[in-house]
């Protein structure tokens, strides 16, 4: 399985920090890398309220090469406008496929600060260019931005695991189950007088067939249950 980090290259805000923390955290990230940050931001950053401990676990780092150390795979994220790529250029929609040819399996997510973005040094340092499409009079996105978009599209991969998912709609009732409802509903509507003029074998056949067209669920059917028992029991 392959492990991924998120470096911050000279990050200016504190508040875009934490952001990309949280964005890491949401979709399942931990290890954040964050190389010369400007000492006030950093530690504003790391003891704001509230912060993830992500953020307190974060390595700070003095250079890029430093947060790259243990990197086999590692990609600049950076906009395409007046930059001249040398390496491999991964569009964000084809990451994952591109991942899943490469035998790397310690992957490094490399974001440059909010004002000028990864340096052209920076980016020859990595393997390849991570470039979000964005259309030509926007080119560039904001560094949570980046993020977050990164970080969600990684999500995608078939070996993410959400903290829930859809799931596959409610469990069904047995027929044993159904049929235990059905002989508390036939008690209450002998004792209560309704439909008396119904055999229990007819009330019970009706009970049944409504049973099945409505599609009712385990829970829903134990909730009629204990509503239909509830009520017998205060007749008198």
């Amino acid at each position: 399985m392959k492990a991924f980090c998120v470096v911050l290259v000279r990050p200016r805000d504190p508040n875009n920090i934490g952001a990309c923390a949280r964005a890491m955290g949401n979709f399942g990230l931990s290890d954040l890398r964050v190389v010369d940050p400007y000492p006030p931001v950093w530690r504003e950053a790391v003891s704001a309220v509230g912060v993830s401990d992500i953020l307190t676990k974060a390595l700070c780092c003095s250079t890029l090469d430093e947060a790259l150390r243990d990197a086999q795979f590692s990609l600049a994220s950076t906009a395409l406008k007046n930059r001249e790529i040398k390496q491999e250029i991964i569009p964000l929609p084809h990451l994952n496929e591109r991942l899943a040819q490469e035998p790397s399996e310690q992957i490094a997510l490399v974001f440059g600060n909010e004002k000028s973005g990864l340096s052209n040094e920076d980016i020859e340092r990595c393997d390849a260019v991570l470039n979000i499409p964005t259309v030509s009079k926007q080119p560039s996105v904001n560094l949570a931005q980046a993020v977050i978009l990164t970080c969600y599209e990684l999500s995608r991969r078939p070996d993410f695991a959400a903290l829930r998912t859809p799931g596959s709609g409610p469990q069904l009732p047995t027929d044993a189950q159904k049929e235990i409802f059905i002989a508390a509903a036939d008690v209450l509507f002998e004792k209560s007088g309704f439909k008396t003029d119904f055999s229990s074998a007819q009330r019970k056949a009706i009970l049944r067939h409504m049973l099945t067209r409505q599609g009712l669920s385990r829970e829903q059917l134990f909730f009629l249950k204990k509503w239909a028992e509830k009520l017998t029991a205060k007749l008198p």
